[in-house]
């Protein structure tokens, strides 16, 4: 393996295939529903202020650990933490993290890639979303089909393929967006839906909607699992971590809001239940579709933006899975992107075949292995990550605040300043520790 360590080929295409990492289902089919279920404005409003108390500072974190350590997440440790210490055993954590993601990732971006086949194609009059994932061999075709492509993308060298593809997909994202919120702000239900999704209601926010803010955010974000600190470890020292991690919550931040624009106007507008779920994106955008005049070519462009935004997480979370085995292992880039791929592919049957073959009822009823799986990394390992970063790189037992500081602050651009040490270092952990304690306590364990 070439020791010499593989570099992205402009600050855009570091900031595009962040934000590609961070933009995918969370924010146009989690963030949506959630919005629906939460009561509408009020969770939008605590989303962003979770996304700026605590993903904000936690991507910070994540950037400087991964530019400084120029490793992996299962090395990086290694080269930041004092002789002895054990801080590494998280990097591990962090790379189980990234494939139990991919366990159920690469079957949801499956499930789009088959709706925007189906309407491409013109069969759109009978879809059904039960009917789909309860369907053996489109299960597995389709997540068989996501594996491989993004497997087949990474394969290529580095600015080669990954920069090269996400540019070209979070370009093609914004512009499919822009045209379809465009289209529902010019629906009949536009101004009700509108208000629903952008006006809170106080009365609606309590707890629970502050821990689903918080993990929306931090799952949003890919944060917590090294998923932003391998795109670190990409860069050079030319600009600050600060106002890096603002362009790529920005580009995060509305990409999610232009997705609420496409649905609520669209829900309101055919009569469909703000607060459908799960379901929201795919049965209800589908009926939204076969109801309106254009609604194959709309229903095709919808779906192509969700594929997009999908493969865009599936393309960065592979190239963090993938730059951990390498550095584990030594391999070369096609022969990790083999082995890779196969693990994967194998360990994400237990998701495809889930609602059909494999039954498996981890929580309440109606649960499955993707219930398992999404469990695992967004209720514990993302939070969790969160704070070992943040004790990490605020404290002498870790890397510490002025080596944290030194390298966050390293080139142009905005800076962490002094007075947010108090923030970085005691308000983040314990929020987020406090929020994920009562998130336990509330789950709906049967």
């Amino acid at each position: 393996m070439n020791n010499e360590r593989e570099r992205l080929g402009s600050r855009l295409g570091f900031i595009l295939l962040s934000a590609g990492c961070a933009i995918g289902c969370g924010n146009v089919w989690k963030f949506p529903w959630m919005t629906g279920q939460f009561g509408g404005g009020g969770f939008v409003l605590v989303y962003i202020l979770c996304l700026l108390l605590l993903g904000l500072p936690a991507m910070v974190m994540e950037f400087a650990m991964g530019r400084a350590s120029q490793a992996s997440p299962v090395r990086m440790y290694n080269k930041l933490e004092k002789k002895g210490q054990k801080w590494h055993i998280h990097g591990y954590f962090a790379l189980l993290g990234n494939i139990a993601l991919m366990a159920f990732y690469t079957v949801v971006t499956g499930w789009m890639i088959y709706y925007f086949v189906q309407f491409l194609v013109g069969q759109n009059t009978d879809l059904g979303f039960v009917g789909m994932i309860t369907n053996p061999s489109v299960n597995v075709i389709y997540m068989l089909i996501a594996v491989v492509l993004g497997f087949l993308v990474l394969s290529f060298d580095l600015q080669g393929g990954l920069e090269r593809v996400s540019k070209y997909l979070m370009v093609a994202l914004f512009i499919l967006m822009v045209v379809l919120a465009i289209h529902s702000l010019t629906l009949p239900g536009a101004k009700e839906g509108m208000y629903f999704y952008l006006v809170p209601d106080f009365s609606k926010i309590n707890g629970s909607v502050v821990v689903g803010a918080m993990n929306q955010a931090f799952f949003t974000l890919s944060l917590g699992i090294g998923s932003m600190a391998i795109f670190g470890s990409y860069i050079g020292k030319e600009r600050s971590l600060m106002g890096e991690s603002i362009n790529v919550i920005i580009l995060d931040t509305a990409v999610a809001l232009i997705a609420g624009i496409i649905m609520f106007p669209a829900c309101y507008t055919y009569g469909v239940s703000v607060n459908a779920g799960p379901s929201l994106l795919f049965d209800t955008m589908a009926t939204v579709f076969n109801n309106m005049a254009g609604g194959r070519i709309w229903g095709t462009l919808f779906f192509l933006f969700m594929v997009f935004a999908a493969f865009s997480t599936v393309l960065a979370v592979f190239e963090n899975i993938l730059a951990c085995v390498r550095e584990l292992t030594g391999w070369s880039r096609p022969k990790g992107c083999v082995i890779c791929g196969i693990g994967i592919a194998l360990l994400a049957l237990t998701t495809a075949l889930g609602y059909s073959v494999f039954h498996f009822q981890p929580f309440a009823d109606g649960s499955a292995w993707l219930d398992f799986w999404d469990f695992i990394v967004s209720t514990n390992l993302l939070p969790i990550g969160a704070i070992v970063f943040s004790v990490f790189c605020c404290n002498r037992i870790g890397w510490g605040w002025d080596n944290f500081i030194a390298e966050a602050n390293a080139g142009k651009g905005l800076k962490v300043q002094s007075w947010m040490k108090p923030i970085f270092r005691w308000f983040v952990p314990a929020l987020v520790l406090g929020l994920y304690i009562y998130g336990l306590c509330t789950f709906g364990w049967k």
